[in-house]
């Protein structure tokens, strides 16, 4: 076994992922329970749960409550999935959590049946065991993936919400908005209120049955801002409206849990709060460039709304994809919004091909000129070379690595 329990834990990821709950609910069983430590919410949704769950957080530390933060993926280091009190665990905390958790999977592992738990359920088990540790008020726990069987699901949170419900993961999650949204209901608790953002009409429906068969009590959150005049949220968008909304509701819920929050420290968490890779703006040295995490096409038809609302149509597009994305949607979505396309292969094993995407994209009508550059430092050269703006989406994996090298 290798002696650092950092590169134990970066080892899962090559064994895929799994749904089901049985792994977890075994794995913090054995670490005693550390998601009892803390009060959580929990945030699930096809776009938005990031953004909603850096609001919250952020407001929560403006109150003046020890907060945490577990979101994922992450854009170029792990550590960045774990933020106490505002700031990413450090090396030396996140590698002593590791430990813990891998000791107990192997103990697990000698003491019966082979015990082989995801990547994805021992990341979730050691932020579980950092907020414990750093014995933090209120966790705001984002979803990894659907909600009914994700790995975080094995919390009893004070709060719920589903920001959105649109179509991703469809092998995993179903090819409807009604299944799709049968899953993230699962996060649904007896009890426990549930926030909904804008949902689809059939979608809200099953959420919806889900919430009154478990007596779950719906927000709805639209308009829940308002009262907060000339409100000036820190993350760019028309879409941001929504997430706002989503997430002052789920603050006001908090405040039936003991958790005192003023309208200042609301207000203060929605117009400081920093999410990196959501329409982040970088100069690199001539160059303007946007970096978004659009992976879907409902992301990126709201980048190409905001791309058109500050008029960066000129703009040439670096994309890259997973190859189970929408990629078809996707470039649909942003080919008449910008002035070129530089196809590449973004940093994953999961990554769809340059050329495949470029085939792709020359099946759209209307669509602008096209360049094929795999490597994706190459293909940030040659977009900054056919425009003074240029724009970086289609995957945290694309956008991440290009990120790093920019700042």
């Amino acid at each position: 076994m290798n002696d650092d329990p950092l590169d134990w834990l970066r080892s899962l990821e090559y064994l895929g992922m799994k749904f089901g709950l049985e792994n977890m609910s075994r794995l913090v069983a054995a670490l005693d329970h550390p998601e009892r430590a803390f009060t959580s919410v929990h945030i699930a949704g096809t776009n938005g749960k990031g953004s909603v769950a850096a609001m919250v957080d952020a407001a929560l530390r403006a109150a003046g409550t020890r907060a945490a933060r577990y979101t994922s993926p992450h854009l170029e280091r792990l550590e960045e999935r774990f933020a106490i009190e505002g700031a990413d665990v450090t090396t030396a905390a996140l590698r002593e959590s590791a430990a813990t958790v891998r000791a107990a999977v192997t103990r697990m592992g000698r003491e019966g049946p082979l015990f082989a738990p995801t990547f994805f359920e021992c990341t979730t088990a050691v932020a579980f065991d950092l907020f414990r540790r750093r014995a933090v008020d209120v966790a705001v726990l984002e979803v990894g993936l659907g909600g009914r069987l994700d790995a975080t699901n094995v919390v009893t949170p004070a709060v719920t919400a589903i920001t959105s419900i649109d179509f991703d993961h469809q092998a995993l999650l179903g090819g409807t908005l009604a299944s799709i949204a049968g899953d993230k209901a699962g996060i649904i608790k007896p009890g426990v209120p549930v926030i909904l953002g804008p949902l689809p009409p059939d979608a809200e429906e099953v959420v919806v049955a889900v919430a009154a068969a478990r007596g779950a009590r719906i927000v709805r959150a639209a308009g829940a801002s308002r009262r907060l005049a000339h409100l000036r949220p820190a993350l760019a968008g028309r879409h941001q409206r929504e997430n706002v909304d989503v997430a002052v509701a789920i603050l006001d819920a908090m405040r039936g849990t003991g958790i005192e929050l003023s309208d200042a420290a609301i207000r203060t968490g929605i117009e400081q709060v920093e999410w990196p890779g959501r329409l982040e703006h970088l100069v690199a040295g001539h160059t303007e460039v946007l970096l978004d995490a659009a992976h879907n096409r409902a992301g990126a038809r709201v980048l190409a709304a905001y791309l058109r609302d500050i008029r960066w149509t000129d703009a040439a597009l670096v994309f890259g994809a997973m190859a189970d994305k929408d990629s078809t949607g996707m470039l649909q979505e942003l080919s008449t919004t910008v002035g070129a396309i530089v196809c590449t292969t973004a940093g994953s094993g999961r990554a769809d091909t340059a050329e495949r995407l470029a085939e792709i994209a020359a099946g759209i009508e209307g669509h602008p000129p096209i360049h094929v550059v795999p490597d994706p430092a190459g293909a940030f050269d040659v977009a900054r070379a056919l425009s003074g703006r240029v724009v970086i989406a289609g995957s945290i994996f694309l956008i991440g690595p290009l990120r790093g090298i920019l700042r």
